[in-house]
């Protein structure tokens, strides 16, 4: 913590009257990564091409994921102490890679047989998987978008 209200600039006193503990911090990064990975859908949608919004999503969501490895522990305490969450963060990213993967799709910019549900099942390992390299993830992330496209008629 003392390290935290350092890199803040803060008092520690004033870090604990916010956040009486170190789960409680932990909660308040993982609440604000989820809104700028939501957001991240949003301007996609708002700011690109269909095609191009679901990579830049991906690759955001797959740089959240990575970004959680580190705190992977504290974030389990997080969920225990506030069950609700984990489902409603889960929901929030859900709903935003449907968005965004629904407007590529009617776009005819990817494929149509797939939903928000399938891409979150092939893309959420890597970012779990400790032993993922950056290389590897990339390559992998690649193989993903090339099979979500459309197939050639």
């Amino acid at each position: 913590m003392e390290a935290i209200a350092k890199q803040a600039g803060v008092g520690v006193g004033t870090l604990y009257r916010h956040f009486p503990n170190r789960i409680d911090v932990v909660e308040a990064v993982y609440r604000d990564d989820v809104d700028t990975l939501v957001g991240a859908a949003d301007r996609g949608i708002s700011e690109l091409e269909p095609w191009e919004a679901v990579e830049a999503w991906l690759r955001a969501f797959v740089d959240y994921g990575r970004a959680k490895r580190t705190f992977l522990n504290e974030l389990h305490e997080a969920f225990e102490k506030h069950p609700d969450l984990k489902p409603a963060s889960r929901e929030r990213i859900n709903t935003a890679c449907e968005k965004v993967l629904k407007r590529a799709q009617d776009a005819g910019a990817a494929r149509t047989d797939v939903n928000g549900d399938d891409l979150m099942q092939l893309v959420s390992p890597m970012c779990i998987t400790a032993a993922l390299t950056q290389e590897q993830g990339e390559r992998l992330l690649n193989m993903i978008l090339d099979g979500l496209r459309p197939p050639a008629r």
